[in-house]
């Protein structure tokens, strides 16, 4: 069959490790054989990011800002052993936490449900989106270790030379220190995304932080969202019988365990990041989970919302087959090709996305998939393991036969 036809280029972020190995199978068995594919490519694995004192990530995020639609492999964050271990001229921040901050955007997160794999929270039926924050808190945060006993305080000098300072403790011993910001603006755009996204998808809208003990930071979260829904969305949403309502996480993690699904939850930076592991694993795997960072002005960024798989990777690096479940960034890929034909009126290229889709669906439901699901399908599902090249492959075949 002829290639379908691109006009305008993706961004395209190259990772890290095992997900790197699968971009590449991708890539080569269901994106390039059916498509004309038109990309900007940016390596942001881990050594491309040292060589350019990650100046990469900087461009693959303006980048996007051009073209409006970029997918992404995972990428490394690393720590003081993964600085030793690719030898880091630093230890680079969050690829994640930079281009976020530069989209100012919300990270949508909702789990990938096939008949055969039932959540482990047995009344779930239906997907839990997870609305993740994309700026600031912890991913920004500035912190450095007390070695000595001593005085720390948080200090804020005002553009007309004011202070106010508060005492955050008195060190009588050794310690560690950390300072978090967010931006009125930031909490703002959030806050509108995630009303958008729940009148466009007639869910009903969870926003928790909390406001009882953070009566400053959490406590304008909760005060922004609530101005902003009863100036502008409230009565969008009683037209069209959906709610918004704030509760604290605590109480809401547990009214999530009880529920049915079927809803939008809303979480600062951090808890954003942390429940959306929670809810992905729970529902069947880290790799079943779509994730797309979606900015205020309409710019879109798919990804997988899991790792690099560094343990895959070792046993890929001694030859050792491996097992690799690639769903989440074929989904990166087939949502990235999907908004792009949207935008540029390609229904061929949409239609292709739907199918690569499709495909991974009816592997899955024929009982071929990847270690990680074994044990998660129902009783009377024949299940055949496959490594992650002959999976890739086994989802080929029906691509193949839905494009015919």
């Amino acid at each position: 069959m002829e290639k379908i036809k691109m006009l305008t280029p993706l961004v395209e972020m190259d990772g890290d490790e095992m997900t790197r190995v699968l971009w590449k199978m991708i890539k080569d068995e269901l994106i390039n054989p059916f498509v004309d594919l038109k990309t900007e490519y940016y390596d942001l694995g881990l050594v491309e990011r040292d060589k350019t004192l990650d100046q990469v990530t900087i461009d693959s995020a303006l980048a996007t800002k051009k073209y409006g639609v970029a997918v992404k492999c995972a990428t490394i964050t690393p720590n003081k052993q993964r600085v030793s271990e690719y030898n880091l001229k630093e230890m680079w921040k969050s690829p994640n936490g930079t281009i976020r901050s530069m989209l100012d955007g919300t990270v949508f997160r909702a789990p990938i449900i096939i008949d055969s794999i039932k959540p482990v929270v047995k009344n779930w039926n239906k997907p839990i989106t997870i609305a993740r924050h994309a700026y600031g808190d912890v991913y920004k945060d500035t912190e450095f270790r007390i070695d000595v006993p001593g005085k720390a305080e948080l200090l804020f000098t005002s553009v007309d030379g004011k202070e106010e300072r508060q005492t955050i403790y008195d060190f009588e011993c050794a310690g560690v220190l950390q300072g978090l910001y967010n931006k009125d603006s930031s909490i703002e755009s959030f806050a509108h995304s995630c009303f958008k996204y729940a009148i466009d998808t007639k869910q009903d809208l969870w926003f928790s932080t909390k406001d009882t003990i953070s009566k400053k930071y959490d406590q304008t979260f909760k005060l922004k969202f609530q101005e902003i829904y009863d100036k502008y969305y409230k009565e969008e949403f009683e037209k069209l019988g959906i709610t918004y309502f704030y509760t604290l996480i605590d109480d809401a993690v547990a009214r999530v365990i009880r529920s049915e699904g079927g809803f939008i939850w809303a979480l600062k930076n951090y808890d954003g990041d942390v429940m959306s592991d929670m809810v992905s694993t729970a529902f069947g795997s880290l790799a079943m989970m779509t994730s797309v960072l979606v900015s205020p002005d309409g710019k879109y960024e798919y990804e997988a919302a899991h790792g690099t798989v560094t343990r895959h990777y070792y046993k890929y690096l001694k030859g050792e087959e491996t097992s690799t479940n690639p769903i989440a960034t074929i989904y990166a890929w087939s949502g990235a090709l999907k908004k792009r034909g949207e935008l540029d009126d390609l229904p061929l290229l949409v239609s292709f996305s739907n199918k690569l889709e499709e495909a991974c669906v009816k592997t899955l439901l024929s009982g071929k998939m990847t270690k990680d699901l074994v044990n998660l399908v129902s009783d009377n599902t024949k299940v055949a393991v496959l490594n992650s090249l002959d999976f890739i492959k086994e989802i080929r075949k029906n691509l193949e036969l839905l494009l015919k």
